[in-house]
């Protein structure tokens, strides 16, 4: 990992730092029954390959320390936003989920040229402490000439201060928000699918419109929060763009 096959440090080669924008109408909390309008900074840090790599707006920022062509594995992390009763009037009377961030690592596999797998396990910092792992499945194709079509699979799954953070109800909480309290275990948090139909403007711009569906599950599901004031559907709509910068480090 310390250095590639050409005796060079793995730092060292033609570079691409990748930064975009998305607006997209969605959940407003975890569990919410209802989507607003909302915008997101798109940032990411790669190698340049031989030929351009699959992403999608759910991989975390991430940084490959190996890369052989089929797989890939580095380091993620991404900013968790602070979330109080001034984000949604639902969750008033319940702990101030402080802004923090996630941090951790991904591996990916391109099983073949049009399937690519991702899994990432990430470390809450200030937000919560509890440990998060998403899983992804994306096919894709070009289906016209700078057009590509892509979709698939997605899970979710945590440890208890996780769900204790976003999902639980203390005794305390439930006096002051009108909610039962809820005390949740680890384990999945949603299952769902997404699709993206993206276009390469330019060389290096891109611009996509997306739409991802999740089901929350188990513990998840089962929160006062989301029976009570919310919904396990979950659905987001929206488009976002990209403009790809290029650099070396030799």
């Amino acid at each position: 990992m310390a250095r590639a096959q050409d005796g060079s440090p793995w730092w060292s080669g033609d570079w691409y730092f990748s930064l975009g924008a998305e607006a997209f109408v969605g959940p407003k909390f975890k569990g919410a029954s209802r989507g607003d309008l909302q915008f997101a900074p798109l940032v990411s840090v790669g190698k340049q390959g031989s030929s351009p790599r699959f992403s999608s707006r759910n991989d975390s920022p991430s940084v490959a320390l190996f890369d052989n062509g089929t797989v890939r594995a580095g380091i993620a992390g991404r900013f968790v936003p602070e979330q109080d009763g001034n984000t949604a009037s639902e969750l008033k009377g319940l702990k101030a989920v402080k802004w923090g961030a996630e941090i951790g690592g991904f591996v990916e596999a391109y099983p073949t040229d049009w399937l690519r797998g991702r899994a990432e396990l990430r470390q809450g910092v200030r937000s919560h402490y509890g440990l998060v792992a998403d899983l992804a499945v994306d096919a894709f194709t070009d289906i016209a000439p700078n057009l590509q079509l892509s979709g698939g699979p997605r899970a979710t799954f945590a440890s208890r201060d996780y769900f204790d953070t976003y999902y639980g109800v203390t005794t305390e909480e439930a006096a002051a928000s009108g909610l039962s309290a809820y005390s949740p275990g680890g384990g999945i948090e949603s299952v769902g699918v997404g699709g993206a139909l993206t276009w390469q403007a330019m060389e290096n711009l891109t611009a996509s419109s997306f739409i991802e569906y999740k089901r929350l599950a188990g513990s998840a599901a089962d929160s006062s929060l989301v029976t009570e004031r919310g919904s396990p559907n979950q659905l987001t709509v929206g488009v976002s763009a990209n403009y790809r910068f290029n650099f070396s480090t030799r």
